[in-house]
């Protein structure tokens, strides 16, 4: 079998994936580093509702460098928190590093729209329909048509 693209290719995929993340992050985000830290917030906010099998199935869909970032001291044995208020989630998101942490309140919309631009949809829906409502309520991506959401050609 030949080696999977996504990882003979990891690092020009994760540059287009933090591309995309910034880009809808708006002009505060000045770097990738900055960008980074708000989208492993993001990820570390949504792992923490997930069960184990959950975070395996969800990292299974997702480019390389995200899963790897996604397992990244993760604490299997942890209790899967509720999900909560889409404030709440962003305000988790945002505490990651919070003293060099600068990421806005578009974070969890502006990563979700990174996400489904760089991931196989039928795949990833069907993981995200197969942990719940609040998975999909999650990375919903609000007021950007479907035709903007197409996974893109690296």
């Amino acid at each position: 079998m030949p080696m999977p693209w996504s990882y003979r290719h990891s690092e020009k995929e994760f540059k287009s994936f933090l591309k995309d993340a910034k880009g809808r992050m708006g002009h505060i985000m000045e770097s990738d580093n900055m960008t980074y830290t708000a989208v492993d917030g993001v990820l570390q906010c949504f792992r923490r509702r997930l069960t184990p099998p959950q975070v395996i199935a969800f990292g299974d869909v997702l480019p390389s460098t995200l899963r790897a970032m996604l397992v990244y001291n993760w604490r299997v044995d942890a209790v899967p928190l509720p999900f909560g208020t889409r404030s709440e989630l962003i305000r988790e998101a945002q505490s990651l590093r919070k003293d060099h942490n600068i990421t806005p309140l578009n974070v969890i919309d502006a990563t979700a729209y990174a996400l489904w631009r760089h991931c196989n949809h039928r795949d990833l829906k069907r993981v995200l329909d197969a942990i719940g409502p609040e998975a999909v309520a999650f990375w919903a991506v609000r007021g950007i048509p479907e035709t903007k959401l197409e996974q893109q050609i690296i």
